[in-house]
């Protein structure tokens, strides 16, 4: 049996994993407004429509983004519950961090 730990933080690595690329870091800048369409975002991102597929398929398995149909156009956002798990995870790591600094020891 897999603990729960071990799924978030499984998790935790698709997400931060779908974060580290430039790329994607720009379509969720994109999105921190408001929801786009596929057409705007090649246009703010001078890329194709191809390639841009690519990325946002990545951030959309890692359910950090979301889409909704209307017509024959996609519009993507961003997740706001995955936005606040990440929030979350990134927090858990400075509590612990500023712990870490405050008991670290010198091997002097």
């Amino acid at each position: 049996m897999v603990s729960s730990k071990t799924k978030d933080l499984e998790r935790a690595s698709r997400m931060f994993h779908a974060l580290a690329d430039e790329t994607r870091l720009q379509i969720i800048d994109c999105l921190l407004e408001s929801e786009q369409c596929v057409c705007d975002l090649t246009d703010f991102l001078h890329i194709g429509q191809s390639r841009l597929s690519f990325h946002l398929k990545i951030l959309k398995d890692a359910g950090i983004l979301k889409d909704r149909r209307e017509g024959r156009w996609i519009y993507y956002s961003l997740d706001p519950d995955t936005i606040e798990e990440l929030q979350e995870f990134v927090g858990a790591i400075k509590g612990r961090s500023r712990r870490l600094r405050a008991t670290s020891r010198s091997c002097d």
